[in-house]
């Protein structure tokens, strides 16, 4: 039986403290949200579709043959759940290939040293030169004049993540994009940088980089080896070093967005998305970084579909190609759906990692409509107290809703705890054994319930 109609109006906005026909309203979505929970949390199915993905197909670089597996691997297991409008959308997107790398300290002793490039770094057949390490913008300042043939390796340490503020992943990640310029305007001939993670066991985290304009080399270090390296420079030893990268820029490559939809019973046009990205670095497996939130997506979607329950509106699953270099799948969606922009009622991106689900960071263009939302948010999460989902904080949604949020649209980041993600973020040992099947289940689980509230509600947030 479809769920049918809640026969109640809904002010424009939630109050903190609901009224008595937003307590109608609620009580009326409490029994879907309460049978979507616990069918969700009891699933196995999610975390098989994960191993899929992860273990038959791998890592998914954009423009690799492995992302084109998982774009049909998507399209076929979407259209065996039944859903409709199941489709590819296309996409130009970048094709940057790895090649071999090494890295090996020659001075004062030779070893080895653990290297990953940097999404989008030049290559090079080798760069021998002794090394300069800064800890920040002020030291960079300060050594400029001893910058021009060396390499230099920026040794800023991302601080633990704190329980209040969170991880200063957003600040500590900025040299990973800004140092191949800024080194190369001082004529450097090749860049490091510390691997953004609080913790590490001596294993490289890679990620983007600049890719236009004046740069030089880039790969990313073991934070072992770069407070290594300072510790040299600290005692007046200048660390000598050889780097060989073959990354390669081929141009761009056919890709495509997944999209599949459960039609709204009585506004269709109106849409909740719910999305993930499915490209991934081509290190481990990408089970973290996106997978998991790939099979959030497409999980809830078929969650809802299996019990029958169609809300008002549509709810559209979309699996992002290219979030990791370029967000060429969410800028071609955002210009590809210019026009229905406007009945985009909110968007979800689960894009954290799969560990306790947390609640939703919510954005929007105008402050006031956003801290509305947020307050609005408050009664309905409160129905996901079995899962923890319960909490609605201003904060940045996700990177593929981001072409989005100028249009007005609602942006939700799916958040989650994440004090151990950095730790494997973009490394080779984001595996699908990282991945609690428990909790994977309870993410799906509020992923579909806050998509069905959102797309059932009379009224829009």
């Amino acid at each position: 039986m479809l769920f049918g109609p809640i026969s109640v109006v809904v002010v424009a906005a939630l109050s903190a403290e609901p009224s008595s026909e937003t307590q109608l309203a609620l009580a009326a979505l409490k029994a879907p949200v309460d049978r979507i929970l616990a069918e969700g949390v009891a699933a196995t199915r999610p975390y098989g579709r994960l191993v899929e993905l992860c273990d038959d197909i791998g890592h998914r670089l954009s423009g690799s043959p492995q992302l084109d597996q998982a774009i049909e691997w998507a399209l076929a297991t979407l259209k065996a759940d039944g859903h409709e409008n199941v489709r590819a959308e296309p996409v130009q997107v970048p094709k940057w290939v790895r090649g071999e790398e090494s890295l090996e300290l020659v001075a004062p002793r030779r070893a080895r040293l653990a290297v990953l490039g940097l999404g989008g770094t030049l290559g090079t057949e080798g760069i021998e030169a002794e090394a300069v390490v800064v800890s920040d913008e002020l030291e960079l300042e300060q050594r400029k004049a001893e910058l021009a043939g060396r390499i230099v390796v920026f040794n800023n340490p991302m601080p633990p993540h704190h329980a209040e503020k969170g991880s200063s992943y957003g600040s500590a990640v900025r040299f990973r994009g800004k140092g191949p310029r800024i080194a190369a305007e001082l004529g450097a001939v090749a860049v490091l940088v510390r691997s953004v993670t609080p913790n590490s066991l001596y294993t490289p985290h890679t990620g983007a980089t600049v890719s236009e304009g004046q740069r030089v080399p880039a790969a990313a270090i073991t934070v072992e080896d770069a407070a290594m390296l300072a510790r040299f420079q600290a005692r007046g030893i200048r660390p000598r070093l050889r780097l060989a990268l073959g990354a390669k820029d081929h141009g761009l490559a056919p890709s495509a967005n997944v999209v599949a939809e459960l039609r709204g019973r009585e506004l269709p046009d109106e849409v909740v998305i719910i999305s993930g990205h499915l490209d991934s670095w081509d290190v481990g497996q990408g089970a973290h970084d996106d997978g998991a939130g790939v099979v959030m997506a497409m999980e809830a979607l078929s969650l809802l579909r299996r019990l029958e329950l169609r809300p008002r509106r549509t709810i559209r699953a979309v699996l992002w190609t290219n979030e990791e270099n370029g967000l060429r799948g969410a800028k071609q969606y955002a210009a590809d759906h210019l026009a229905e922009l406007p009945k985009h009622v909110a968007a979800i991106e689960a894009d954290t990692g799969c560990y306790a689900p947390v609640g939703y960071r919510v954005d929007h263009m105008d402050p006031a409509r956003r801290m509305r939302a947020i307050e609005a948010l408050g009664p309905l999460l409160a129905l996901l107290a079995p899962v923890g989902a319960t909490l609605a904080t201003p904060g940045y949604a996700g990177a593929d809703l981001f072409p989005m949020r100028e249009h007005g649209v609602l942006l939700l980041g799916h958040h989650m705890d994440l004090s151990q993600y950095f730790d494997i973020h973009h490394t080779p040992a984001d595996t699908v054994d990282k991945v609690d099947p428990s909790v994977l289940a309870k993410n799906v689980a509020a992923l579909a319930a806050t998509a069905f509230m959102l797309a059932e509600l009379p009224g829009v947030l």
